[in-house]
């Protein structure tokens, strides 16, 4: 087995591969296209491509949306971590699709434990990685080993500048798979949910409470791991809250000391967090997530109030504390975490809001598989102005 950064012998298999690629063009279903991947970077892609490795196994958020009647049929192989930081997605894809639990496993580019000649054999169209594996997969001349043998790599991102570049990626991902159409459609429905929120806070300018965002609560002893002016960070500001970690962390994701976060002294604390026992066996994280014992959870958030970084804040006397789905970070539906804290920051002026009813909406007009609740938890407390 032979992992990138070794040397590996892919002569042998091009002939193979160009073959599949010709194959597939005879058949008259695909054609070549040029597609702007997330990277800015033009790539020459035979589309809709019929086979396709995933760099991130969480991709599967955008693709059920694009194969609804069955995400599995274009997945050749992706990564593992959706069955180790999502399982109880998986399994509910797993329940409805048992193929999934056949389709090929990778490790990471950026560890360098994504196999290249595993990926060759499988014969894909194209592979798509997250634009944070760039530098490994440049390092590692991914690229140009897979472009040698006609198979290209295009690059996403849900998760680094999410509020910027989840459209062009679903877009992105229309273009390949040849769902354009579902791929608008969503992005309306998108479009539609985030100004329920930016419209009111445009137009009511209620007072911003002082929020601190706690990222991957649980998951390590560290504290206090957050977002910056991006991701969660920048959803608090258009929810109409104030990030406190906005002007002390210059990208998306970054750490404050306790003190920081006590001299802050937030009104509201959100924790994410998810099912982690694959990677934290019994840890302290707060299984928030689909189907989720909301009990348990409520249980696990209320230790957070005794930490150290949050002695004598505002929050803690008021009891403002949340969990949300930490997922919501990496995935096209992140709009419905806009709702949920623009309910938490402003709960009368969102009053008639409703997140757990934008979220259903979404499953029964978009995925193949029914709402489960289970995506947030709170301690009770009201929102306290600044």
């Amino acid at each position: 087995m032979a992992f990138l950064g070794k040397p590996t012998i892919l002569a042998g298999l091009c002939a193979l591969c160009i073959l599949s690629a010709f194959d597939i063009t005879a058949s008259g279903a695909a054609k070549a296209a040029s597609v702007t991947d997330l990277a800015g970077r033009t790539v020459e892609v035979r589309t809709p491509v019929r086979r396709v490795i995933l760099g991130e196994g969480r991709q599967l958020y955008v693709v059920a949306l694009l194969d609804r009647e069955d995400p599995t049929r274009r997945i050749a192989g992706w990564r593992k971590d959706l069955i180790q930081a999502d399982p109880d997605t998986y399994n509910q894809y797993l329940r409805a699709f048992p193929e999934i639990a056949r389709i090929p496993t990778f490790g990471g580019i950026e560890d360098g434990t994504f196999d290249l000649e595993k990926a060759i054999a499988l014969q894909p169209d194209v592979l798509i990685l997250n634009i944070e594996a760039q530098r490994s997969s440049e390092d590692a001349r991914v690229i140009e080993k897979l472009g040698a043998l006609g198979i290209p790599v295009v690059y996403a991102d849900f998760r680094h500048r999410p509020l910027e570049n989840t459209e062009p990626t679903i877009r992105l991902f229309g273009r390949l798979f040849g769902q354009e159409e579902r791929a608008e459609a969503f992005i309306a429905f998108r479009a539609g949910q985030i100004r329920r929120v930016t419209d009111a806070i445009a137009a009511g300018k209620p007072p911003r409470p002082k929020i601190f965002i706690e990222r991957i609560g649980g998951y390590t002893p560290d504290c206090c791991l957050t977002f910056g002016d991006e991701n969660f960070g920048r959803l608090v500001e258009m929810a109409g809250g104030s990030n406190i970690a906005r002007d002390l962390i210059p990208g998306t994701f970054g750490q404050l000391s306790p003190e920081r976060v006590i001299a802050a002294d937030p009104d509201q604390v959100v924790v994410t967090s998810a099912n982690w026992e694959a990677y934290v066996p019994g840890g302290g994280w707060i299984g928030v997530g689909p189907g989720a014992d909301l009990g348990e959870a409520a249980r696990k958030l209320s230790a957070f109030t005794k930490r150290p970084a949050y002695t004598g804040i505002r929050a803690n006397a008021t009891g403002s504390f949340h969990a949300i789905w930490h997922q919501f970070y990496n995935s096209p539906y992140q709009f419905v975490a806009l709702q949920q804290l623009a309910k938490w920051f402003h709960p009368t002026l969102f009053a008639d809001l409703d997140p757990e009813a934008t979220f259903r909406a979404l499953h029964e007009r978009f995925l193949p598989i029914p709402y489960r609740p289970g995506y947030f938890v709170s301690l009770g407390g009201k929102a306290t102005s600044p």
